[in-house]
């Protein structure tokens, strides 16, 4: 159980959407974010683009979307340092593609314009992950037309349902404390093979709007990271912004 805090309710919550989603991150540049990306990177982010508007000619591709990190928190928290083996996630190239349905899914990995992207990226990366997802839960659409500071929070955790449960508490937390008014949460498929056991996807306008109450409010630590203690989870947050 998730400890409950007076001062924060449960997540509003949506219904989920019935469309499918590839979520394919990639490890490429050894330095921080923030820094100069290197030059094999920026070539990879203008491929990548490049192929995602091929994606997007598809009828089956809602939308194709390509992030680059802006900050990727150090340090781990005492769940994960328990588990040597799970890959902390330092991807500092995203893509998000939306499909229509969740059958759409599966036929969209297996076509020429994805092999090509998929193709491009290894070549480029030292470390990768892709999954097919559905929404599990869903605060509000994530608004992808204009830049912003787009979180994708990577979940590790014994259970899903805990899991599950303990990030409807936690949501509240940045409803209340940031504002947040949207997040998708992509659950991988049963057929994917994925590190996480769920990936939070949202966005909010500007960096201010989320940082301050990171790293400044006490209820930060005391109710959003002791419940994920608690509940044997761990969240490995990176921001991001358009590519």
């Amino acid at each position: 159980m998730a400890h409950t805090d007076e001062a924060y309710e449960k997540a509003s919550l949506i219904k989920p959407t019935d469309f499918g989603y590839i979520h394919f991150a990639a490890e490429v540049d050894r330095r921080y974010p923030f820094l100069p990306a290197s030059r094999p990177k920026r070539a990879l982010l203008r491929d990548c683009k490049r192929l995602c508007r091929a994606l997007e000619r598809r009828e089956d591709v809602r939308s194709a979307t390509v992030f680059k990190a802006l900050l990727i928190p150090p340090g781990r928290g005492e769940y994960l340092k328990q588990r040597p083996n799970v890959h902390v996630a330092r991807f500092d190239v995203t893509i998000l593609i939306e499909t229509p349905t969740l059958a759409d899914v599966h036929a969209l990995m297996g076509s020429a314009e994805f092999s090509a992207l998929e193709g491009r990226v290894r070549n480029t990366a030292h470390y990768s992950h892709l999954i097919a997802a559905s929404n599990a839960r869903q605060i509000g659409p994530v608004d992808h037309e204009r830049d912003g500071v787009f979180l994708f929070n990577y979940f590790v955790a014994d259970d899903t349902e805990q899991n599950l449960a303990v990030w409807e508490y936690t949501a509240g937390w940045f409803e209340t404390e940031t504002g947040l008014d949207n997040s998708t949460l992509l659950l991988p498929l049963e057929s994917s093979e994925s590190e996480y056991s769920m990936i939070n996807h949202c966005r909010w306008d500007r960096l201010r709007d989320i940082m301050p109450s990171l790293l400044l409010k006490p209820s930060f630590r005391s109710y959003v990271l002791a419940n994920f203690e608690a509940n044997n989870t761990a969240a490995i947050p990176i921001l991001y912004r358009l590519a």
